[in-house]
């Protein structure tokens, strides 16, 4: 499946909220979701490899799957 992460997401991840967060970790995340997402939605509870706690919000689309925002937990 095709993983595609809006430039909102990639500029939340500058942010310190979401630091240790890597555009792999939100790929990685987002393939771990099962079925399809017809609506955005929020998924919670990710580990990226640097340990830090995030949530996603992503949405199914034609294209494939639309990272639309991360969320980082604090």
């Amino acid at each position: 499946m095709r993983v595609l992460i809006t430039e909102h997401s990639r500029k939340r991840l500058k942010d310190y909220r979401q630091s240790g967060i890597s555009d792999e970790d939100l790929y990685e995340a987002s393939l771990r979701i099962p079925g399809q997402v017809p609506v955005a939605t929020r998924f919670r509870g990710f580990v990226a490899r640097s340990g830090k706690v995030f949530d996603l919000v992503v949405k199914d689309i034609e294209d494939g799957r639309l990272v639309i925002t991360v969320i980082g937990k604090s």
